[in-house]
C-alpha cells in the first residue's frame, strides 16, 4: 500500500470509538467457539454491535462506513443484517509499515 492508502487506514482508527470498534470486530473474528456476550459468533451484525455500544445507530452507522472506506473491514449484507469482518490485508499492510 502506498503512503495515501496508509494515511486512510490511520486517519480511521485516529478516532477513539472507531479504533474500539474495529479492536472488537477483530477480537470477533478470534473468538470462533468462546462465548463472551455480545461477541461470540465469527460474523456480527450492524445489530449485534449497536448492543456493545452506547451510541446512536447512525453513529456506528457511520464509524463501519469509515472502516469500510478505509478498507479495514468488508461488510456483506444479508437481508437487513450486515456481517463484517476485518480485512486481513490491511493488517498486514499496518504491520509491514511498521
Amino acid at each position: 500500500m502506498n503512503t495515501e492508502q496508509m494515511a486512510k487506514i490511520f486517519k480511521a482508527l485516529s478516532n477513539e470509538q472507531r479504533l474500539k470498534l474495529f479492536k472488537m470486530i477483530y477480537f470477533w473474528s478470534k473468538t470462533v467457539s468462546e462465548d463472551d456476550g455480545c461477541c461470540s459468533d465469527v460474523d456480527k451484525t450492524f445489530t449485534k454491535a449497536c448492543e456493545c455500544f452506547d451510541l446512536s445507530r447512525s453513529t456506528i452507522s457511520h464509524h463501519f462506513k469509515e472502516l469500510q472506506n478505509a478498507g479495514l473491514i468488508t461488510c456483506t449484507r444479508s437481508g437487513q443484517f450486515f456481517s463484517c469482518r476485518v480485512n486481513k490485508d490491511a493488517l498486514n499492510a499496518i504491520k509491514e509499515f511498521f
